[in-house]
């Protein structure tokens, strides 16, 4: 009900601001298209490279198209809400004005409004179409309804939104296809562990509401493409858990593993849930199970060739909304 509400709020604002165009006879620009990259987002200023680094494959591939970046967690906007009040701080670390000062989807679609730019696509940048992308997609759906008595008001033409990397469910892309697809870009984590002699585990998000069968796809195809290299992926939230991961290591007579988060940056996750010092972590758990361990602190973001699967889905949902982008 709340969701409802802010969207509704957010419907009446847009028409708000389209009339106060029309009544004052403001000339605004109308039918220029902008991409919106829809990141969870993190607070952790050495995660903040994939989320850049996506942005910039994006902006190199649509040169001439505005790109702006956006966090689905309300959590996270709200921790750098906070650091704003010393932004040199977190200049000088290297984080970007666009992630410092970064807005939720209501405030960045307004924007984009505002300036004319009236056909857009919401590329999320979360790994499968679970809690975060159906949240999503509401406030997409929602925007794009809005109407006007006048249609020359009508404040957006078209709002779409790309499926994630490991795809949606549906027949128009099926997710398998995009599972082959992502797997084939994880070739340089699989030769690593390969060259160390260690079975490679990725620990994914998960979500305890949802089914995460979307690992085990993705853990078949991993076997398929790369026979030579074992690999096992299990998830913070729901299952397989790093118990049921642990009993697979032994089953297998497993002795040394490269542990990975298979998510899109190296944040809290990854730094404390993962490779943390703490009892809880998966690193603390598989060592004292007797496990060579050594984890790798670097999201799939930065993988330039996983960067290019949300390149790929802007492009197929700008060609089938009528969408140009240059």
């Amino acid at each position: 009900m709340k969701q409802f509400v802010k969207v509704s709020l957010l419907a009446l604002c847009l028409v708000v601001m389209a009339s106060m165009a029309c009544a004052t006879g403001m000339q605004i620009e109308r039918g220029k298209s902008a991409i919106v990259i829809a990141s969870f987002g993190t607070t952790v200023p050495s995660g903040v490279k994939s989320i850049s680094n996506i942005l910039n494959q994006v902006k190199k591939a649509y040169p001439k198209t505005e790109v702006r970046l956006t966090f689905t967690s309300n959590i996270i906007r709200s921790v750098w809400k906070k650091r704003q009040a010393d932004p040199q701080k977190w200049l000088e670390q290297g984080v970007p004005k666009e992630i410092l000062y970064v807005e939720n989807i209501i405030a960045t679609v307004g924007d984009l409004v505002e300036d004319g730019y009236t056909n857009i696509v919401v590329q999320p940048t979360h790994i499968f179409f679970m809690e975060e992308s159906t949240d999503l997609l509401q406030y997409v759906d929602a925007l794009g309804s809005i109407q006007t008595l006048k249609k020359k008001w009508k404040p957006i033409d078209k709002i779409v939104m790309g499926r994630p990397a490991l795809g949606e469910p549906g027949d128009l892309h099926p997710y398998h296809e995009d599972v082959t697809e992502a797997v084939k870009t994880l070739a340089p984590d699989v030769a690593l562990a390969k060259k160390e002699g260690r079975t490679l585990v990725y620990m994914g998000h998960g979500n305890e509401h949802w089914s995460t069968g979307i690992y085990d796809s993705l853990q078949r195809e991993m076997k398929k493409q790369y026979p030579d290299v074992k690999t096992i992926v299990g998830v913070v939230e729901g299952t397989p858990t790093v118990e049921d991961v642990a009993r697979q290591l032994k089953h297998d007579g497993a002795d040394k593993i490269m542990l990975k988060a298979f998510m899109i940056v190296a944040g809290d996750h990854a730094t404390n849930d993962m490779a943390g010092d703490d009892d809880d972590s998966w690193k603390s758990i598989l060592t004292k199970d007797g496990f060579n361990v050594e984890t790798v602190l670097h999201g799939l973001g930065e993988n330039d060739a996983f960067a290019g699967i949300f390149v790929k889905h802007i492009a197929d949902r700008a060609r089938e909304a009528g969408i140009t982008l240059k």
